[in-house]
C-alpha cells in the first residue's frame, strides 16, 4: 500500500496535538498520520523543543527544513532538475518525451529513467490552465443545435429494442429550446427537425451554431468547412447563417451541450418509451411545463419569460415553407438506374457509370448531370420499388419492352390469320417464354411482306412446326407457296421438319 504524503499544514496540526497532550496512538487513530510517522514527528519535535507550550510554534520554513527538504538517500534516482529548462524548451517545440529522454542520455549523460522525464512533462502540463471566455449573444441572434443519445424504444409486441436520438435546438439568449426524439441522424431527419423547430419558435434565428455532423458538414475544417449541399440550400431558403464549430471544440456550443444533458438527465430517467409519437408528445409537454418554467442557473430567469422578449426579434417564417430537399451524389448503374434509400430511379443510358446529383423531396426525385435536369420521378418509399422512364433505356431494351404480348397479337392480326395462329400458339405455351420468337416472326414482315409471311406461317402450321427458325427457313428458300404434299409425302416431309431427332419417339413401334 502506497504511503500517503503529509502536507505542511498537517505537520503543524500534529505538533499542535502533541502540545495538547495527545498520544502517538491518538494521532494515528485520528488518521492524521501512521504510528511510525507520528513517532518520527514526535521525536523531532521533542528534540527541537517544539512541544514546550512556552515556546512558539515553528514556522513553515523550519518545518520544511526538517521534514520535506531532507537530503535524498544515495539510492534515490538521478533528478531531472539540472535539465528542467532544456526539457521545457523541447516540450514546447512538440518533441516527444521518449526523444527527450534519449537525447539527455546521449548528449548529457543523464542516467535517470524515462518515467522521471515523463513525470516532469506532466507537471509542466498541469501548470498550464485552460483559459476560456463566456460567449454573449443578443436576442434572436443565435441558436445552437446538437444530437444526443436518446432512450431505447421497446416494441410491446416483439420486444425489439430500438435506438433513438434526441435532437435539441436551444436559443442562445433565452435558453428556450425545442427537442425531438428521432430514429436516425440522416440529412432528411436533420432538415425536418430544423423546420419543426422554427415552427415551434414561430421564427428563425439569424445564425445556427452546429458541431460537424455528416448531415450538416461534409468536411470539418477550422477555416473552411464544407457544408452539406442540402443544408446550404435549406439555410438559403430560411435565411440563416451556418456557423460550424472548429473540429473537436464543442465548447463553442456549450449551451446546447448543457441542454442535451438536461433533457437526458431530467426528462428521460424513470420513463418507459414504447412509441415514438407518444414519446415526442410527452417531450414537448415537458419542455413547455418543466424546462421552460425552471429558473435557469445562468440567467436566473425562466426561459419562457425571456422567450417572450426574443420571440419578436426572430426572423419571420417564409410565407410558404421551403422544400426540404436532400442532395446526394449517385452513380448510374448498368441497368440505367440509380439507387436512393433502397429504391431505384432511371436516368439516360448514355450516362451509365457517371456520377450524377440526385435531389429528393417529399414528393419527387430529380436527377441532374452537373446542372442539367435529366430525369424527374415520383418519390418512392417502399424498399425495392423502381420507377423507369422508357426513354432512358437503350433502343434494344425499349424495343423489347414496347413489343409485349399485346403488341405481337395486334400486329399478327394485321399480317394474316395464319400468322395470328402461330403467335397465339407461341404465347400460350405453358412451359417456355416465346415472346422473343414472336417478336422475331413479326419482324420478318419488314423483309418479306405480309402475304409471304402469312403463307409461311400456314405451311409451318401444316407441318406442326410453328417456330421462328422454321418460318424463316421457309421464306429464305421460297417454299411458302409450294404445293402441300399428299398424305404419304406429307409424312415424309413431316419427318424432315419435325422428326429425325436422336431422342424422338418411334410412333410405329408404340402402335405395335
Amino acid at each position: 500500500m502506497a504511503k500517503r504524503r503529509i502536507d505542511m499544514y498537517e505537520y503543524h496540526q500534529i505538533i499542535v496535538q502533541f502540545r495538547m497532550g495527545v498520544s502517538i496512538r491518538g494521532i494515528a487513530k485520528a488518521g492524521l498520520a501512521s504510528r511510525v510517522k507520528a513517532k518520527e514527528i514526535f521525536v523531532v519535535a521533542t528534540e527541537q523543543g517544539w512541544l514546550d507550550t512556552h515556546n512558539d510554534m515553528p514556522s513553515d520554513e523550519v518545518l520544511a527544513s526538517f521534514f520535506n527538504l531532507a537530503p535524498s538517500s544515495p539510492a534515490s534516482q538521478p533528478s531531472v532538475l539540472p535539465y528542467q529548462k532544456q526539457i521545457t524548451e523541447w516540450h514546447q517545440q512538440g518533441i516527444q518525451g521518449s526523444v527527450i529522454h534519449a537525447v539527455l542520455q546521449r548528449q548529457h549523460g543523464f542516467r535517470g529513467s524515462y518515467d522521471a522525464v515523463q513525470r516532469y512533462i506532466k507537471k509542466i502540463k498541469d501548470k498550464s490552465p485552460t483559459v476560456s471566455m463566456i460567449l454573449d449573444f443578443k436576442p434572436g441572434e443565435c441558436a445552437q443545435v446538437d444530437f444526443g443519445a436518446g432512450p431505447s424504444l421497446i416494441d410491446e409486441r416483439t420486444g425489439e429494442v430500438i435506438k433513438t436520438w434526441i435532437f435539441v435546438m436551444v436559443l442562445a439568449w433565452s435558453r428556450h429550446q425545442y427537442a425531438e426524439l428521432v430514429l436516425n441522424q440522416n440529412v432528411e431527419t436533420w432538415l425536418g427537425c430544423h423546420r419543426r423547430a422554427f415552427e415551434w419558435f414561430n421564427g428563425v434565428p439569424k445564425k445556427i451554431t452546429i458541431d460537424n455532423p455528416k448531415c450538416g458538414i461534409t468536411k470539418a475544417c477550422y477555416y473552411d468547412p464544407v457544408v452539406q449541399r442540402s443544408y446550404r440550400e435549406f439555410a438559403e431558403s430560411y435565411g440563416f447563417i451556418i456557423s460550424a464549430c472548429p473540429p473537436r471544440d464543442p465548447k463553442k456550443k456549450g449551451r446546447v451541450e448543457s441542454g442535451v444533458k438536461y433533457v437526458k438527465n431530467n426528462f428521460v430517467p424513470l420513463r418507459e418509451f414504447h412509441y415514438l409519437v407518444v414519446g415526442n408528445q410527452e417531450l414537448k409537454k415537458w419542455v413547455l411545463e418543466t424546462a421552460g418554467n425552471r429558473i435557469h442557473g445562468t440567467t436566473r430567469e425562466k426561459p419562457l419569460t425571456l422567450f417572450e422578449v426574443e420571440r419578436v426579434l426572430l426572423t419571420p417564417l417564409p410565407a410558404s415553407p421551403p422544400e426540404c430537399a436532400v442532395w446526394e451524389k449517385v452513380t448510374l448503374h448498368g441497368d440505367c438506374h440509380v439507387m436512393y434509400l433502397k429504391c431505384r430511379y432511371s436516368a439516360p443510358y448514355k450516362l451509365v457509370g457517371q456520377s450524377l446529383w440526385l435531389r429528393a423531396t417529399e414528393t419527387t426525385v430529380r436527377i441532374f448531370q452537373d446542372h442539367v435536369l435529366v430525369g424527374v420521378h415520383p418519390r418512392l418509399f417502399k424498399h425495392g420499388d423502381k420507377h423507369t422512364i422508357t426513354e432512358h433505356l437503350p433502343p434494344n431494351a425499349i424495343a423489347y419492352c414496347m413489343r409485349d404480348s399485346r403488341w405481337c397479337l395486334e400486329n399478327a392480326k394485321k399480317i394474316g390469320t395464319y400468322c395470328e395462329q402461330v403467335i397465339q400458339k407461341l404465347l400460350n405455351d405453358s412451359v417456355v417464354d416465346y415472346l422473343r420468337a414472336a417478336q422475331g416472326i413479326i419482324g420478318l414482315q419488314k423483309s418479306y411482306g405480309n402475304a409471304r409471311l402469312d403463307a409461311a406461317c400456314r405451311r409451318a402450321l401444316v407441318f406442326q412446326s410453328a417456330h421462328y427458325q422454321t418460318i424463316k427457313g421457309i421464306l429464305k428458300k421460297g417454299l411458302e407457296y409450294a404445293p402441300l404434299p399428299e398424305q404419304e409425302a406429307f409424312d415424309e416431309l413431316t419427318e424432315t421438319y419435325t422428326g429425325g431427332g436422336r431422342f424422338c419417339r418411334n410412333t410405329s413401334t408404340l402402335l405395335q
